[in-house]
């Protein structure tokens, strides 16, 4: 018990400099910023610009999945929406960003679809 009175005497006792003390607060919290920023924050922009560019590149014939799991065929695409075409006479209208890049283009690497 004594010696933890003579650590935390010794804790409050000693001075350090004011201004290292902030300094050090800034460049913590600056550096949870930066980690923040490059695990989290980047990678996210990064795949919103790559899915973006995805459905700018849609074309009619392409083979995609929904983000909903339903696969066909492109028919018809219009300013945002999309037409599918999912079996002989049988179109659905779906809004651009329902097409998921990377079910898309993870069953077409499988081969299961065809583009």
């Amino acid at each position: 018990m004594k010696n933890l009175a003579l650590v935390l005497l010794q804790t409050t006792t000693s001075q350090t400099n004011p201004t290292m003390q902030i300094l050090t607060q800034i460049l913590f919290f600056v550096g949870i910023f930066l980690v923040f920023y490059f695990f989290m924050i980047r990678p996210q922009q990064q795949k919103q610009k790559k899915q973006q560019n995805f459905i700018a590149s849609l074309k009619k014939g392409d083979n995609v999945v929904t983000i909903g799991g339903l696969h066909g065929k492109i028919y018809a695409i219009h300013e945002n929406t999309v037409v599918l075409e999912v079996d002989k006479n049988t179109k659905l209208t779906f809004e651009k960003s329902a097409i998921s890049m990377e079910i898309t283009q993870k069953l077409a690497k499988a081969g299961e679809v065809s583009s």
